[in-house]
């Protein structure tokens, strides 16, 4: 089939069969996680983030924009929903393609070539230090090699079964790059996934009939129909008198831009947003070529409405009388509505963390957590969710501890996307989480904080106990579906059939080399008996070794361990 250029429509057709043909291999591309752990969630990751990208990329199609738009639009939804760090470098893949072909009505293939090309060294770029034989991998070789096929033919159906070729090629050669892959028999997860992506698109530009059927994903990226929510969530931190609302009404509109209106009066969204900061505050806007979505807290409505009709017509307008919805709440939270409610007063740092298991999120809680965002194993938060958990803090700065290293690279986004300095702390897992924390100390400056929290994290070392979720090779050995798994600082050091075997085995490990203290946080699966018998085998066996006990709840994880 002769495809001579990627029109609007044929780009949303590609980038929907690539979803959903990523949706049909979520398991398949989980399954092929190197460690077998129930976390191995590569697929659900990118399928998550994948999702977020289309609602984004279906918004903007609605409004008729070109592909350059489009693509601007997916890579929006990407950043916003990307869960992960397979997520967060999809969203950058796309984030690069969507900057190269920003200006352009339709692409041709060596165009297309290029954005590929743009958004493999936008990838490299986000990722600290690049390690081959992964997804970027994949990506640099399919688009390196659709580069090169782009001065030979002008269709894209060909270039695109080209690139779809070396994808596999490259995802084939992954093991060859990633001994860690070698030994457990299988191919990079990332690279599967984004295989399935490209399997999709090429579908798509050869008429193959695909039914769009994805998954829906918590948490969305930012639209415009909940920009008013946004607004007011960050802003809810305030507290105070119904009387204190200096602009009263809740003002939401979309302006549908009228060409004869623009010959008269020419659109400037900078400008619009000026003129329009007048009339009140908690303003936002955001346009494209054909609608503004407004949301303004106003005195004086009318005059917002009477401003923006010279730009266009007006349509889907909402206005809420505040004061009237805040005594509503003030009564229903049996407040007297003239108390006098002082405003919170702005602190020096902010913490956010990211755990699992109530007995976890608590220990964070007691030890200076603002906001602690429930995540990190089977369903890793989005950059969004993080983002409004940023926004939701009056603080001057704040740190962020991911406590898992699949989180890390959606926690570094959020430093672009919040006003408020942000610091993220690579924590890997949750017992450097909580040491870090430890060490934190509010009168200090933030890099002596930062300094100090880390250097606390090299101190400890981390373990956790799980269970195989399928048969597999690891390092010569081999492990079968139900084994139990004994993992410290990232690596497999026990495996057994008998749960605490393995963890007795796991921390004799970690205690080979000394130790004072062990710290010990059980999951919500482990029974009282369970626990003390582990601790009188460390009262037995480790008698110098103090051992703190605490109730973590977390799932899927029987122990988590920390030795000092």
């Amino acid at each position: 089939m002769l495809v001579r250029v990627i029109d609007s429509q044929t780009f949303l057709d590609m980038v929907r069969a690539g979803a959903e043909r990523l949706n049909r291999s979520v398991d398949q591309v989980n399954a092929l996680n190197v460690f077998p752990v129930p976390d191995g969630d590569t697929g659900t990751n990118m399928n998550l983030t994948l999702t977020s990208g289309v609602k984004e990329l279906e918004r903007a199609s609605a409004s008729k924009a070109h592909v350059g738009q489009l693509a601007e639009a997916l890579s929006k939804g990407l950043l916003m929903g990307a869960r992960g760090n397979s997520g967060v470098i999809l969203s950058q893949l796309f984030r690069g393609f969507g900057k190269g072909v920003a200006d352009k009505e339709a692409l041709t293939s060596r165009e297309f070539a290029e954005g590929l090309k743009r958004g493999v060294d936008t990838a490299y770029k986000a990722v600290i230090k690049p390690v081959e034989g992964t997804v970027l991998t994949v990506a640099r070789e399919a688009a390196e090699k659709a580069v090169r096929t782009a001065h030979r033919t002008e269709n894209l159906a060909e270039l695109m079964e080209v690139v779809l070729e070396e994808a596999r090629r490259a995802l084939q050669r992954t093991p060859e790059q990633l001994p860690v892959l070698a030994q457990a028999g299988v191919v990079d997860a990332g690279g599967q996934g984004l295989v399935r992506i490209y399997e999709g698109f090429l579908a798509a530009l050869t008429g193959e009939e695909i039914s769009y059927t994805v998954t829906e994903a918590g948490g969305g990226p930012v639209d415009l129909d909940r920009l008013g929510e946004i607004a007011h969530s960050q802003s809810a931190q305030s507290h105070f008198e119904t009387g204190d609302i200096e602009h009263g009404y809740c003002t939401e509109f979309i302006v549908k831009l009228k060409p004869a209106k623009l010959l008269e009066t020419p659109f400037s969204e900078e400008q619009f947003r000026t003129d329009m900061g007048r009339f009140g505050d908690s303003l936002l806007v955001v346009a494209d070529d054909d609608l503004v979505k407004v949301h303004i807290h106003a005195e004086h409505p009318g005059e917002t409405l009477t401003y923006a009709q010279r730009y266009g017509e007006l349509t889907r307008i909402k206005i809420d009388n505040m004061r009237e919805q805040h005594a509503t709440i003030l009564d229903t939270e049996h407040r007297d509505p003239g108390e006098n409610v002082s405003e919170p007063v702005t602190k020096r740092y902010g913490l956010v963390a990211v755990a699992i298991g109530d007995g976890v999120s608590e220990i964070f809680r007691s030890l200076g957590v603002d906001v602690v965002i429930q995540g990190g194993q089977t369903m890793n938060p989005s950059t969004e969710e993080i983002v409004q958990a940023v926004q939701g803090i009056p603080a001057e700065h704040v740190f962020i501890l991911p406590n898992n290293k699949n989180i890390i690279m959606t926690a570094e986004q959020v430093t672009e996307l919040v006003e408020v300095p942000v610091t993220v702390l690579p924590t890997r897992t949750i017992p450097q989480g909580l040491a870090a924390l430890l060490s934190f100390n509010e009168e200090a400056d933030a890099d002596t904080n930062q300094k100090r929290m880390m250097e606390s994290v090299t101190d400890i070392s981390s373990g956790e106990v799980t269970y195989a979720v399928r048969d597999s090779q690891y390092e010569g050995g081999t492990i079968k579906e139900g084994d139990f798994l004994g993992i410290r600082e990232g690596r497999i050091e026990a495996v057994g059939a008998d749960m605490l075997a393995t963890s007795r085995e796991l921390l004799s490990r970690m205690l080979a080399n000394g130790g004072d203290m062990v710290t010990l946080l059980y999951g919500e699966d482990v029974t009282k008996d369970q626990v003390q018998e582990l601790t009188h085998f460390l009262e037995q066996d480790y008698p110098d070794v103090e051992c703190e006990v605490h109730y973590g709840g977390q799932p899927l994880y029987y122990f988590l361990f920390s030795v000092e």
